[in-house]
């Protein structure tokens, strides 16, 4: 199986870096990821916007699947599936986890703030997109 560091994700995806992401678990039985609660990913009322949440957990999930999938092979969601619970004021923890391994791997992604409450639950299917060759 692969492994990954935050640097490694970092290189491969920046957008996890730009919209703030902190890994604080990464194993092939599930990822836990942070994302700080800034202003600037705010909407109406102070809640932390969907579409970062959204990032969050995209990125969780993609974690997890790489590293569940073939070494070498790139991470790509083909569908996500998000219910917005209820709004995060505060920072939020990210816990991405396999419910099926294989070609298409499912992974679930709960988000909760910072007293423990769900937020966000995302069901996405990744697929392992094989690394392109250099022909000759």
């Amino acid at each position: 199986m692969p492994t990954l560091a935050a640097e490694d994700v970092y290189a491969l995806a920046p957008y996890a870096k730009t919209l703030g992401v902190v890994f604080d678990e990464m194993t092939p039985a599930g990822v836990r990821a942070t994302l700080a609660h800034d202003h600037s990913l705010s909407t109406v009322g102070g809640g932390l916007h969907g579409g970062a949440l959204m990032g969050l957990a995209d990125v969780s999930a993609a974690v997890c699947a790489a590293l569940n999938g073939p070494a070498g092979a790139a991470p790509a969601t083909v569908e996500s599936t998000t219910h917005f619970l209820r709004p995060a004021r505060t920072g939020v923890v990210a816990t991405a986890r396999p419910l099926r391994v294989g070609r298409n791997t499912v992974i679930e992604v709960d988000v909760h703030d910072a007293d423990g409450e769900l937020c966000a639950r995302v069901t996405q299917v990744v697929t392992a997109v094989a690394p392109k060759t250099a022909t000759a």
